[in-house]
């Protein structure tokens, strides 16, 4: 019997789930472990912010999942992982051995600033970061009048910030908060580019271009050229960072100290381990941290996993260069980037609310 062992409910690993339901392998037994009940679909977290989805629209629960892939199911955490002896420990103190293992754990965002970890809310985990988000709506409900900034001038953050004003407008409470966006630059396609400041400008939200955050205090954030930004409630949408034990435990890793995988999804230095998702670092192939990427590796990965459990050969998988982008503005309406590009319309939200629906129902069970 091959012991699998899939760390972290990841879009990739819900595939892998899956498909194994789907054609059982009586020779694997395959164990999932995950700090979160419920995986959440990252392409819908800012409609769940603007009021669009609630987090059960958004969300898929692992345990049916994984019972219907005769997987044995852990909420717990992974936190080391013994290379030589093939065991993961995890927080509660549990060791899980394996014979091979599949990492999908998504990335953190990077919270190296001084006084990032104390004053400011990561966009994830997804469920930590709605409850900090509902408990600012509660404030501005009351007529506490919060000062809300995000931090990171990619799609993330300005879908964020264009997301959290649609709901604070939409409950009437706009008159008693203030939104702000904060970066160095905006890191968005040319296309898109002129659209999103027209957005921003149009909703009110105060724009802070030129110079990166440097550091946070409480209801402070400090930047590069020394002037400070005031905001009660402050939010990262920044640059996705790996989480720390990867490195740790051994794996070779790229200078992001994401895990480096080949060809075949494979660590580059222990073959008996494959990484996708965020917190893996494709040789050859560098690729933003977008959650399609993760969604197109998981039939590959499912396949060899099973393969290399039974000794077969392994399949290649070669990412698109090229992945069209949609980016939404609060309201129910987008804008769709391929290259040049860039259409803006109400149908395009309706497509992607589409997609995104569909993609929840794949892995949810009757």
């Amino acid at each position: 019997m091959h012991r699998l062992l899939l760390i972290g409910g990841g879009h990739s690993h819900l595939e892998v789930l899956r498909r194994f339901a789907q054609r059982p392998e009586p020779r694997i037994a395959l164990t999932l472990v995950s700090p979160e009940a419920r995986t959440a679909y990252s392409g819908m977290l800012p409609g769940t912010v603007a009021g669009h989805y609630s987090m059960d629209d958004a969300t898929i629960p692992l345990a049916p999942l994984a019972a219907h892939a005769n997987a044995r199911f852990l909420l717990d955490r992974v936190e080391s992982l013994d290379l030589v002896a093939r065991s993961a420990r995890l927080a509660s103190g549990a060791q899980v051995a394996f014979d091979s293992a599949a990492i999908d754990v998504g990335a953190v965002p990077d919270m190296t600033l001084p006084g990032a970890h104390r004053h400011t809310i990561g966009s994830k985990p997804f469920a930590a970061f709605l409850r900090a988000w509902d408990c600012v709506v509660s404030t501005a409900g009351r007529g506490d009048a919060p000062s809300i900034a995000v931090v990171g001038g990619g799609a993330g953050g300005v879908e964020l910030v264009l997301a959290m004003q649609h709901r604070l407008m939409h409950e009437a409470m706009m008159s008693t908060a203030s939104l702000a966006l904060v970066s160095d630059r905006l890191n968005l396609p040319p296309a898109a580019e002129k659209r999103m400041l027209a957005r921003l400008a149009e909703r009110g939200i105060a724009v802070h271009l030129g110079h990166a955050a440097s550091a946070f205090d409480d209801a402070t954030i400090t930047l590069q050229s020394g002037a400070s930004i005031h905001a009660t409630h402050i939010f990262l949408a920044t640059a996705a960072a790996a989480p720390p034990w990867l490195a740790a435990s051994g794996l070779a890793c790229d200078a992001q100290r994401f895990v480096r995988v080949g060809a075949h999804l494979q660590s580059v230095s222990h073959p008996y381990i494959f990484a996708t998702g965020d917190c893996a670092s494709q040789d050859g192939h560098p690729r933003p941290k977008a959650g399609v990427f993760a969604v197109r590796q998981g039939p590959v990965l499912a396949s060899n996993l099973r393969r290399a459990a039974l000794g077969m050969p392994l399949a290649r998988y070669v990412p698109q260069r090229h992945a069209l982008a949609i980016i939404t503005t609060g309201d129910r309406n987008a804008i769709a980037v391929r290259g040049r590009f860039a259409i803006e319309a109400r149908w395009v939200w309706r497509w992607k609310d589409h997609i995104d629906r569909r993609f929840i129902a794949r892995y949810r069970l009757p």
